[in-house]
């Protein structure tokens, strides 16, 4: 893939999931809604974490074996250790089929980051 090449992200539909987090427009957050929200951000906030985030949610049909996303300059064990990670971050969802892990995004996880950080509140 170029990188000037376009990538068309899926979309969602809309399952009544309600975000984790009211906007950040609509007053203090709470405690465990700030400790929610910062776990996301930290797991995001490593290049290799965002690159393999990246990678998942740009893979055609939304989800992409382990196989498909390790080329990101780091051994195989790094790349579990910080797809362990993201999932523990409840970024991810993961299943095993035979003997490879595919990895999905969380639906409305980036739905719901976006709200909270949307200023227009």
């Amino acid at each position: 893939m170029s990188k000037s090449e376009v990538v068309e992200l899926p979309v969602l539909a809309d399952s009544g999931v309600v975000p984790c987090c009211p906007p950040i427009t609509a007053g203090e957050l709470s405690q465990a809604d700030a400790e929610k929200m910062a776990a996301m951000f930290k797991a995001l906030s490593d290049p290799v974490r965002l690159r393999l985030f990246s990678k998942i949610a740009s893979h055609p049909g939304g989800e992409a074996c382990v196989c498909d996303i390790a080329d990101v300059g780091v051994s195989q064990p790094t790349v579990s250790h910080h797809l362990k990670k993201l999932r523990e971050a409840g970024l991810l969802t993961s299943e095993r089929r035979g003997t490879w892990v595919y990895y999905q995004v969380a639906p409305s996880v980036v739905a719901a980051m976006a709200a909270m950080l949307d200023l227009r509140g």
